[in-house]
């Protein structure tokens, strides 16, 4: 039982003092601290400026030239909302639109996106759609349902003619 000893204790050179720089010459990092003399790594603060950073060469980016067109700004992008979704929040015999769909809060009124409908579920209710596109599967149900489809046919052209006059 000489052996056993109560105390715990981590093992002789596990635990080192850290590096303390500097303070001083006499410690062995003091004056530049171990970063070197000069540059831009031996600055605190970020290494380098930005990603694609070529030391001071013109990065590639804009080296090369802008070349063709981009149909990105033009894109459409849609809401998507499925009728059963629809049927949970809607009454018989109610207006689907934009206004509708933000006063139940399905649709932000800020949102500059199209609305359209899918087929994901079933409806029951006569409901009356003033959307902006609707799915096959989403206007048989809407149909058999014995509601109403009117695809409000906007374009981006037409909006900016509404907002001179």
């Amino acid at each position: 039982m000489s052996d056993y000893n109560p105390v715990l204790h981590a093992p002789k050179g596990a635990n080192k003092k850290p590096k303390r720089v500097g303070r001083g010459s006499s410690s062995g990092l003091g004056t530049t601290a171990g970063r070197g003399n000069k540059g831009q790594q031996s600055r605190s603060g970020k290494r380098l400026p930005y990603v694609g950073f070529e030391g001071g060469q013109m990065p590639l980016y804009r080296r090369i030239a802008i070349r063709g067109f981009s149909n990105y700004p033009f894109k459409k992008e849609y809401d998507c909302i499925n009728i059963d979704i629809l049927e949970n929040k809607f009454a018989d015999g109610e207006t689907v639109n934009k206004a509708t769909l933000a006063d139940k809060g399905l649709v932000s009124r800020k949102s500059r996106k199209l609305i359209k409908i899918l087929g994901g579920g079933d409806i029951s209710k006569k409901l009356t759609f003033e959307v902006d596109k609707v799915s096959e599967s989403a206007k048989e149900k809407i149909e058999k349902a014995g509601g109403t489809i009117t695809i409000i046919e906007k374009t981006r052209a037409s909006e900016r003619l509404e907002k001179k006059e």
